[in-house]
């Protein structure tokens, strides 16, 4: 088996040099694997000759975009380490992990030359800067050949992606080449993709989900992914379907807002040929999942990963009555367990943490060995922080994060169970519960919720039907609307920000 980036673009450029792997919307251009090859190979022997070792850090601070795939593919291939940074962290974020991670040089596009400028002014030693247009073609000078760095091995570093840190400052978790080629044979094993499949890949590069599924696994198929700058509502079916496009990778938000749009029939296209439409990064609710697949007449396959684990870990089947509507599936490609909190493993239908093993997983957190202990045990597997069950036929049930569990009067309250029942509300488009501090219970419930653009709704309402969703007891005491939730790049919700937001408003509204 092929474990490095590099073997596996020598083999599509070997085997299908003019076969498609990239297309970018906007300008029409196209990347085939031939062309991914020379170009990887000509940034692997710049860096080289620039005095850049192998086995370094390199940064992107980078819209989606032609030259960004690009150098996200041919950095791993060169045997280089790529860190992709996140185009919504704060310049002190920012700054935090251009330090933490060595990175040598960043690759940036122009309009985030600025934030870099800013988030690096107060570094020790400051990463060399390399101005790069998203949309461009070559721009890098021709290096003689020799240069070129050795073939990577399959346990050297590939991916450093920096999690989002809502509870502390971000961790680096370290990917070899093997975990993100194990991560992509996962995707194309499980969903059956072959050299005629193209993805529609609207998430950004800077997310595990997008870096894997979409951008890595058609190096193990020989398959191709449309690759816009940006998601966007409006136009997602037509550059979908005029593309070829044959399944869809997207998030729940996305599946909030494609649902509040236009059906097929309204716009006048024909999405036949899109097989299925893939969830992941954050729990889709079952009401959300069999609206799209009546108004869509397209498939969820609804799957679960970590930055930890390479993307993928858990997807339900490809065949429609194998999968189950509120579970991510059973383990694919690696083992998982549920286990209590003295480290046993539970029988199916109990709740406990849910872990992971596989090779899929990552090396470590850099330069954070404690922590890396407290999450890796010696024998490989690894915790997720998650709590769920499984059920007798293997498939996960996800309840919530750990850190994440309301508590209150001693009852464990799962958010998801509020979210979910809120979601049913024909008025809601987005709906987060988290846990505030209370005298009485040691914690109440505050459900933060998105009205869609052309519904009204009053807090009287929803403590109502939420009174007939989920009792009493489990109705949130506070309700707050809000323009928005706070999320990750993935478009998962960030919860403990959620209290950010509240005192924020709160405060802004006092007198």
């Amino acid at each position: 088996m092929l474990r490095t980036i590099r073997a596996h673009v020598d083999h599509q450029a070997g085997l299908c040099p003019d076969a498609t792997y990239l297309i970018a919307p906007e300008t029409g251009r196209r990347m085939s694997f031939g062309e991914l090859q020379a170009a990887s190979r000509r940034l692997a022997a710049w860096l080289r000759s620039e005095g850049i070792r192998p086995g370094a850090k390199v940064a992107l601070l980078m819209p989606n975009g032609y030259q960004t795939c690009r150098l996200f593919i041919g950095t791993m291939y060169g045997g280089y380490c790529v860190t992709p940074l996140n185009l919504l962290a704060q310049p002190a974020q920012l700054a935090y992990v251009l330090e933490h991670s060595d990175a040598e040089i960043v690759f940036v596009a122009p309009d985030q030359v600025g934030r870099l400028q800013q988030a690096a002014a107060g570094l020790a030693k400051a990463p060399r800067m390399v101005l790069c247009d998203v949309n461009a073609g070559e721009f890098l000078p021709p290096v003689e050949a020799a240069v070129m760095p050795d073939s990577p091995d399959e346990e050297d570093a590939a991916l450093m992606m920096y999690t989002s840190g809502t509870t502390g400052k971000p961790k680096g978790v370290v990917l070899s080449q093997r975990a993100v080629i194990s991560g992509g044979a996962f995707v194309s094993a499980v969903h059956e993709l072959g050299p005629a499949d193209r993805v529609m890949a609207v998430l950004p590069l800077y997310h595990i989900n997008a870096q894997v599924v979409t951008a890595t696994s058609p190096l193990i198929h020989g398959g191709s992914l449309v690759l816009p700058n940006r998601f966007s509502a409006s136009n997602f079916w037509q550059t979908a379907i005029a593309q070829g496009c044959t399944w869809i990778n997207v998030v729940p938000t996305m599946i909030a807002y494609l649902l509040n749009g236009p059906d097929l029939a309204e716009l006048g296209l024909d999405a036949s040929t899109i097989r299925f439409c893939r969830s992941a990064s954050a729990p889709l609710p079952p009401a959300q999942h069999l609206a799209f697949e009546r108004k869509f007449g397209i498939g969820i396959i609804e799957t679960m990963g970590l930055t930890e684990t390479a993307a993928p870990c858990f997807s339900n089947p490809l065949a429609p009555e194998q999968r189950k509507v509120g579970s991510p599936g059973p383990a694919f490609g690696n083992e998982a367990k549920i286990i209590d909190s003295a480290g046993r493993r539970l029988p199916a239908g109990q709740v406990g943490e849910i872990l992971v093993r596989g090779a899929n997983v990552m090396s470590c957190y850099y330069k954070d060995p404690a922590e890396t202990a407290r999450t890796l045990e010696p024998d490989g597997w690894l915790h997720t922080g998650d709590l769920g069950y499984m059920d007798a036929d293997g498939f996960v049930f996800v309840t919530g994060r750990i850190k994440e569990l309301i508590i209150k009067g001693g009852e464990n309250i799962a958010p998801r169970e509020i979210d979910e029942a809120l979601l049913r509300h024909p008025a809601l488009l987005e709906a987060a519960a988290v846990g505030i501090p209370d005298d009485n219970y040691g914690q109440e419930i505050l459900a933060c919720v998105v009205l869609k653009p052309d519904r009204t709704c009053s807090e009287a309402e929803l403590r109502k039907y939420c009174e007939g969703e989920l009792g009493i007891y489990k109705t949130p005491r506070h309700f707050r609307f809000v323009q928005e939730l706070p999320k990750g790049p993935s478009g998962k919700v960030q919860r403990l920000k959620l209290l950010e937001l509240v005192a924020a408003t709160t405060q802004s509204e006092s007198p």
